[in-house]
């Protein structure tokens, strides 16, 4: 069978939740090998969040656990202690990669940073993760998902509310999106440097501010306010977010074609003929006037009709699926996006796997997510030539 695309790659994962692990799971899906490190005695946090079988939480069968640790190595380990440092540089010593998500200052305080582990390994890249990054004013501030995707303005990027609800609260997006986009600019950033490092044999430090991956994402706005000290007011264009007969579409007719494919849908109507429909600028500007028109048609249809027909016509219009459409959609199922994984204690489940098919290094499902500390008498003992009598003793004195 075909190599994976990162065989041989070792990395050592000591992060939590979202953002660290979502970085070490797009790594151990390219085949890299993923040791990720919990610390004692309850692990990464993520195992008591659910959604869990029937609503009954228990630590190894969180739904977001077991997604974000699919085909990685665990064990537990504690590096404030002595023997738990003497570990954690024993096995940075032999990785490829550390992906870190400590506060800026935890590290080095533990002498586990980048310069100290760089001195026993020059081919370490060690990759930290942080809220606002390791330098400026924000650097030490605590940060929950809630709080990024609002300071970086997401929120009002994307969402134009009717102008009878533009004084309301904005809403976060779902799911914790923002986490996975810091968790993914983190990712391409290591696998960078790893290129990187087949020319110069050197490794290096990566600083990922969870923050400026958000902003990096709505590039367009941020750099128009940026340039432009007095911007006009940005109404938004015509489409968007639009409520359909069941549910909601998303629509993006912004270029001319794409308006005239929406009116070809709509059957032409009259109000479109108007001056104010004439141009992107003229429909921005007139947005208030022209989005209910819209919204009262598209009310009136289904959303697949609506997402067939438009797009027959070269309209950007799509359904707002819900969870159970996606997990039974037939694109999906053909291509098998789902995997069926075995776990000792949440049993044989079904996975979303990756949205890429590798002819020569395809994507394998190696493993479930580790039970906690489940792997560490392979690691310990079986790489790092301690005996069962040790691990036990590290265990009773909380290193491991």
């Amino acid at each position: 069978m075909a190599e994976t695309a990162l065989h041989g790659v070792k990395v050592l994962e000591y992060c939590q939740m979202i953002s660290g692990p979502y970085c070490g799971k797009l790594l151990a899906d390219l085949g890299a090998e993923v040791i990720k490190v919990e610390q004692p005695p309850a692990g990464d946090p993520a195992r008591t969040r659910g959604p869990f079988p029937n609503d009954v939480p228990h630590p190894a069968k969180s739904g977001l656990f077991l997604y974000l640790n699919t085909n990685k190595l665990g064990i537990t380990l504690n590096p404030r202690t002595t023997t738990g440092r003497q570990l954690f540089q024993s096995l940075a010593e032999e990785a490829d990669v550390l992906i870190e998500d400590r506060p800026p200052g935890e590290m080095a305080d533990l002498g586990l940073d980048y310069p100290a582990l760089s001195a026993v390994n020059p081919h370490l890249i060690v990759t930290s993760i942080t809220p606002f990054g390791q330098t400026g004013p924000y650097r030490d501030y605590k940060s929950y998902h809630l709080n990024l995707y609002h300071a970086s303005g997401h929120s009002s990027f994307f969402y134009v509310a009717p102008k009878d609800k533009r004084n309301e609260s904005p809403v976060v997006a779902g799911g914790e999106v923002g986490d996975y986009d810091g968790g993914l600019t983190a990712a391409i950033a290591t696998l960078a440097a790893l290129f990187s490092r087949l020319t110069t044999g050197q490794g290096q430090y990566i600083d990922i501010s969870k923050f400026e991956a958000l902003l990096a994402l709505e590039r367009v706005v941020v750099a128009r306010f940026a340039n432009t000290p007095e911007p006009p007011a940005w109404p938004g264009m015509v489409g968007g977010l639009v409520p359909s007969k069941d549910e909601h579409v998303v629509i993006t007719a912004v270029q001319n074609h794409q308006w005239q494919g929406l009116m070809e849908l709509m059957g032409n109507p009259a109000w479109s003929q108007e001056e104010n429909c004439r141009d992107e600028t003229t429909r921005s500007q007139h947005r208030d006037e022209i989005q209910p028109l819209l919204e009262e048609w598209m009310a009136q249809h289904p959303k697949e009709e609506l997402y067939h027909k438009g797009q027959a016509l070269g309209v950007p219009i799509g359904p707002v699926r819900t969870a159970a459409e996606i997990a039974n959609w037939p694109q999906a199922r053909e291509r098998g996006f789902f995997a069926q994984l075995d776990h000792p204690q949440a049993g044989r489940l079904e996975y979303p796997t990756v949205g890429y098919k590798m002819s020569e290094t395809p994507w394998r499902g190696e493993r479930a997510a580790p039970l906690l500390g489940e792997h560490n008498e392979h690691i310990y003992c079986g790489r790092l030539g301690y005996s069962a009598e040790q691990l036990t003793t590290m265990a009773a004195d909380g290193a491991i």
